[in-house]
């Protein structure tokens, strides 16, 4: 089963997404069913994050055996984890690394945070896949 993880902007903007764990693409590939499965999960996230101080909400949506566990900053920038795994801690650890790689691209000078655009760094892209391959 792959895994789908995607970076949601505080306008709720994809601003980026990453499908590991698969082999698969092209015509069989789940990318279009899990963009829909977790960005139906951004209602879930809404809806729970006033009751919540912690910004890791664990497990906010499920679609049939498929958890979506979301992470939100406190500008609102939602980081959604779509999979089948059942360890928390390891997710939670895997949101806070990639919560620091953020922190570290939002410093650039060049960042606009009035209207962020999708990330597009490489060096970014690797690292989120190495970081990635401890939920294996």
């Amino acid at each position: 089963m792959a895994q789908y993880f995607v970076i949601v902007g505080a306008n709720d903007k994809p601003l980026f997404q990453l499908e590991f764990g698969s082999t698969a693409r092209g015509p069989d590939s789940q990318e279009h069913m899990n963009q829909f499965i977790v960005h139906a999960a951004l209602d879930s996230v809404a809806a729970q994050l006033p009751a919540s101080r912690d910004m890791y909400l664990k497990t906010v949506d499920k679609f049939n055996n498929l958890n979506v566990n979301a992470f939100v900053t406190n500008t609102q920038t939602k980081f959604m984890l779509l999979h089948q795994l059942r360890q928390d801690d390891t997710i939670r650890s895997f949101f806070s690394d990639v919560y620091e790689l953020y922190i570290k691209l939002v410093l650039s000078p060049f960042f606009n945070p009035a209207n962020p655009q999708p990330i597009t760094s490489q060096a970014f892209r690797d690292k989120v896949v190495q970081l990635s391959k401890r939920l294996a």
